[in-house]
């Protein structure tokens, strides 16, 4: 019987086989049909012991990359909270997460999804007006329910991005100002603050770079109220981190006295700022949802499952609380999001 064990010495991925196994013998053979069989049966064996462990190596090697997703955020302290949350999830539950959290701003967020550069990232439902302005009517955009709905609708159509469950929460743009500025000028609304520039008071604002330059932002405010302010009234941060604008404004630094500020800010009593009310609602909603692309929503459609339940809990009071602990007490964006996947 011929030997077909490997040598010790030799290395696993080399097999040697006897010779005359697949070569014509000279030597008379008496029941040569058997002999034929057997050869053709050991041949068939050996090649399946190659083979086999090949197909299973190389399915491992294809398996993570298949349930591999990039996730990105915004540059501000929410962004990366949210970030953190997607990012911790889908780790939790067999992912391999390429963590390109706090991308950019919104321009450079947004352009990385619709050109595949990252595959689902935490937006709001508000700043799909800006993205599709001449598809509906303002009004719209401050309905919560509406405002998703047809972000949903528009941006599906147009690029293939699905919207997920979104927070019952009003990230919104806001300008705040110092308490004490607020008690001694008697100001409580934009209404108030607009007379109180267009009279030639003293006003300096801390703002990101986007604020500034974003219709939904500071050009907004300013038709609606009826002011405006001249470089000389800017203080220009290039991220959109509020806690960088609300310090600003509580030091008085460069002589600021108001801050860019968002809905949920946790800092804002802290640091004694008093957010400006928007009567005239020139706002729209900004409901915080993660969003992803159509094509890998259909590779994994787990995934909306695993993070609905994590941006339905998130309310006003919630996030407020959250961004408070970055902010505030200076905890790191992954640590809190990790405490409160802990308590879901």
């Amino acid at each position: 019987m011929p030997d077909f064990s490997l040598s010790q010495a030799d290395p696993p991925s080399i097999v040697y086989l006897p010779a005359g196994l697949f070569g014509h013998r000279t030597e008379p053979r008496k029941g040569g049909r058997k002999v034929n069989m057997m050869r053709r049966f050991m041949v068939m064996l050996l090649l399946i012991l190659l083979v086999v462990p090949l197909l299973v190596a190389g399915g491992r090697a294809e398996a993570p990359q298949e349930r591999q997703i990039t996730v990105g955020s915004k540059i501000d302290t929410e962004g990366a909270l949210l970030g953190a949350m997607i990012v911790l999830q889908l780790r939790s539950h067999g992912f391999t997460v390429v963590d390109k959290t706090q991308t950019g701003s919104t321009p450079i967020v947004r352009s990385a999804i619709i050109q595949g550069e990252i595959d689902i990232y935490p937006e709001y439902t508000g700043n799909a007006y800006y993205f599709f302005p001449d598809a509906s009517e303002a009004e719209l955009w401050k309905d919560f329910q509406l405002g998703y709905e047809k972000a949903a609708e528009l941006d599906l159509a147009a690029h293939n991005i699905v919207w997920l469950t979104p927070a019952p929460a009003n990230n919104t743009w806001a300008i705040a100002i110092r308490r004490d500025l607020s008690e001694s000028a008697q100001l409580k609304t934009l209404e108030d603050l607009g007379a109180y520039i267009r009279a030639g008071n003293h006003f300096k604002l801390a703002a990101s770079e986007e604020f500034v330059s974003s219709e939904a932002a500071l050009p907004s405010f300013e038709r609606s109220y009826r002011f405006s302010l001249t470089d000389d009234q800017l203080l220009i941060f290039a991220g959109g981190n509020t806690t960088l604008t609300e310090q600003a404004a509580a030091s008085g630094r460069e002589q600021v006295n108001a801050a860019m500020a968002y809905g949920t800010d946790g800092q804002l009593a802290s640091l004694g700022l008093i957010v400006l009310e928007d009567t005239l609602q020139v706002q729209p909603v900004y409901a915080p949802a993660p969003i992803i692309r159509k094509e890998v929503l259909d590779r994994h459609p787990e995934i909306a499952d695993l993070l609905e339940p994590i941006f339905r809990g998130l309310d006003l009071e919630t996030l407020q609380l959250l961004n408070s602990r970055i902010a505030v007490e200076g905890q790191s964006a992954t640590a809190v999001a990790q405490t409160y996947l802990d308590q879901l």
